[in-house]
């Protein structure tokens, strides 16, 4: 769950839908970013379905006790965080091998350093599933794939700047994950920087000093505001569940 908290609620965005936002914009991007039209499919679903690991976790939120606010993708544990991701990417590999592998290699990335057992444990699984998708994999081109598994990782924080920021936020206040702006894996060269800059403009805008879109991308995010005191009155998991689901638009440009 992504979740931003204000003084009487909190805004809480499933995985799911975030890796949707991801999607939509990764759909808008110019064919030639994408190197190979025959894996251009394949990426897409990956981009889109990266977090299909929380699509049903996410419908009942998770409370921490320590905090005493709802657990987000940043301090949910991990040992049962590996159980979801091994089943987002066992149900994305139904579909399409490719789109797993770039899945697979997005997950390992975040505990490949974990010293903890089930981490580790994890990681030695899904790096033996992806030697067995590659083996399987006839146009397997590790360059190409680096290329791809980049866009996943640039659409993924992109869309996690419009969701873990209040619209229209300054930047100076805005999310300390994104402050010196949205960073760009190595293996996208031809973007010629290492950072994207984003401002938002006004509350439904925001601006981009390098633009990788065919044209202006309208961005719809779906997310629920939970207040305080309902939760206090009645938990989390009813209160979100009563909570009406709102939709906020935003453009890139």
């Amino acid at each position: 769950m992504i979740v931003r908290e204000r003084q009487n609620e909190y805004i809480m965005i499933e995985q799911n839908h975030h890796a949707q936002v991801s999607g939509q914009m990764a759909a808008n991007l110019k064919d030639s970013f994408f190197l190979e039209d025959k894996f251009k499919s394949s990426v897409l679903y990956a981009i889109e379905n990266h977090d299909y690991a929380w699509k049903m976790i996410d419908k009942q939120p998770f409370w921490n006790d320590q905090k005493q606010q709802p657990y987000t993708f940043t301090d949910f544990p991990n040992p049962p965080k590996t159980v979801f991701y091994k089943h987002g990417i066992d149900q994305v590999e139904k579909h399409d091998s490719y789109a797993a592998l770039l899945c697979s290699k997005h997950y390992t990335r975040f505990l490949v350093d974990d010293t903890e057992e089930t981490s580790r444990s994890f990681v030695q699984e899904e790096q033996e599933r992806q030697q067995r998708l590659i083996h399987l994999l006839e146009d397997y081109d590790e360059p190409i794939f680096n290329v791809h598994s980049g866009l996943l990782q640039l659409f993924d924080s992109l869309s996690l700047y419009l969701c873990l920021n209040e619209p229209g936020v300054a930047k100076e206040d805005g999310h300390p994950f994104f402050k010196d702006g949205v960073p760009v894996p190595q293996s996208l060269t031809f973007f010629h920087t290492n950072k994207i800059h984003l401002y938002w403009t006004d509350e439904q805008s925001v601006e981009m000093d390098v633009v990788p879109f065919k044209s202006p991308v309208d961005i719809t995010i779906q997310q629920k505001s939970v207040p305080k005191k309902a939760i206090a009155e009645n938990g989390l998991i009813k209160s979100y569940e009563q909570a009406e689901q709102e939709t906020v638009s935003v453009q890139l440009l």
